[in-house]
């Protein structure tokens, strides 16, 4: 494939090597994340921008698909040592480079301390070669999400009109918030159908976050909803793969202008997404070997707690088979967490419910749990019953009948209808002619 070279910044001030990390995400699937992250990422390239893709979606690793490209080796095969870092990447539209993650993104979380150091270290290479490294994280609420997001210099949030995606959404900044997240999130509406709706979502998405979670968010853009950008994911063709002029594309390169001023106005970041994997892992191995992972002799709850979650984690994988171990142990988790409900009881159950994998289980499973759900939601808040209707009176109507003795015959009583003057009314006639009959 023939790949056009992208051009230089005219402006060489703005050029710089500090790498600039965002973390493309979404509350819920189907908000044209990809889509959003794989334009604005090939639109930055275009630019003259030096472009990394990092595709973290370990549910639906799909940015290589939409630009036609099946990659034979992803990060896991990195991960496994089957191939260097370099012999994944994938080169497409405007020079931008392509990582295809899958599990491999998730097998990095999971390594030892020891043996992410080799793949962290090649990563933390490549990622100082760039200028901006964009990550397609999962959408939801699931932990390798979390942890992108915290890794990333700048998360945006891929928001449409539509109600759900903006509860979707202000749950993951929920959850985000309670984890210790303090960085300042930039909102992209998507699907608009204009500045003003695009923008009146914003405002009263950003009005609720900061009511509710005291958290302010930075508006950067809005796309349109067209039919372009729709049949070009048909096509596996990016829209910023037609002439700037096109307004599908013209709409990327304009959001990824206001991109490059946002952050540029923010401070260098401290560490790589690299280095803050290997943290991770660090702690994970501390965590495991019964080793404090605080500096202090005295752990904190916090620390405690998670050892302790790794420890069953760990006792739950060896011991997958054995379903009573399983129900003891959480069973009690739940009574634990129950025996004093508040409104952190249900985000915590309605968090852990999100992160399940529902389309793994088989559709009998699945019915049956659907019926204890709803069982279970009728128990907490029954819905009231509609009050009854009177009985209805079923006698018989009489059947209408012209009086002839009052109004004499119907078609003196049709001449006098119609010469009825206008200001006289229709009552008034009728008692006067009934007055006149009798």
């Amino acid at each position: 494939m023939d790949v056009p070279q992208p051009v230089q910044p005219q402006n060489a001030l703005q050029k710089s090597r500090q790498t600039r990390t965002l973390a493309i995400t979404g509350g819920k699937g189907g908000v044209g994340k990809t889509t959003v992250a794989l334009n604005l990422a090939i639109a930055l390239s275009e630019q003259g921008w030096k472009v990394l893709l990092l595709d973290a979606d370990t549910d639906l690793a799909n940015v290589s698909i939409m630009v036609g490209a099946y990659p034979r080796q992803t990060l896991a095969d990195v991960v496994a040592g089957r191939c260097a870092m370099q012999d994944v990447i994938t080169t497409t539209h405007g020079g931008l480079d392509v990582i295809p993650g899958a599990s491999g993104v998730q097998a990095c979380m999971d390594l030892t301390e020891q043996g992410s150091l080799k793949v962290l270290r090649s990563l933390h290479d490549l990622e100082s070669r760039y200028d901006f490294v964009l990550v397609d994280t999962a959408s939801g609420l699931q932990a390798i999400t979390l942890h992108m997001i915290a890794a990333s210099e700048l998360a945006c949030l891929v928001v449409t009109p539509d109600p759900s995606s903006l509860t979707d959404a202000f749950s993951l900044l929920k959850v985000l918030k309670r984890r210790g997240y303090r960085r300042t999130p930039a909102v992209i509406v998507n699907m608009a159908q204009g500045a003003s709706q695009a923008r009146s979502v914003y405002q009263r998405f950003n009005a609720a976050c900061q009511r509710h979670l005291q958290l302010s968010l930075h508006y950067l853009g809005a796309l349109w909803r067209d039919e372009t950008l729709r049949q070009s994911v048909l096509d596996q063709v990016p829209v910023t793969a037609l002439p700037e002029s096109d307004p599908s594309c013209h709409q990327f390169h304009s959001l990824a202008e206001m991109l490059n001023v946002h952050v540029g106005g923010l401070p260098p970041q401290k560490a790589s997404i690299a280095a803050y994997w290997h943290r991770a892992s660090k702690r994970s191995s501390a965590s495991a070997a019964g080793e404090p992972s605080g500096s202090g002799p005295v752990k904190s709850s916090g620390q405690q707690c998670h050892e302790l979650i790794t420890k069953l984690e760990q006792v739950i994988t060896s011991a997958r088979g054995d379903a009573m171990l399983c129900y003891e142990a959480f069973g009690r988790l739940f009574a634990l967490l129950g025996s004093t409900p508040d409104a952190d009881t249900v985000e915590i159950v309605q968090t852990g419910l999100a992160a399940m994998n529902w389309d793994g289980l088989e559709d009998h499973d699945r019915a049956k749990l659907a019926r204890h759900l709803r069982h279970l939601a009728d128990e907490l808040s029954p819905i009231p019953l509609e009050p009854v209707a009177p009985p209805l009176d079923l006698k018989p109507l009489k059947e209408p009948m012209y009086d002839r003795i009052s109004f004499g015959e119907q078609d003196q009583l049709v001449r006098a209808l119609r010469e009825k003057p206008a200001d006289v009314r229709l009552e008034d006639l009728l008692t006067a002619l009934a007055g006149k009959g009798r």
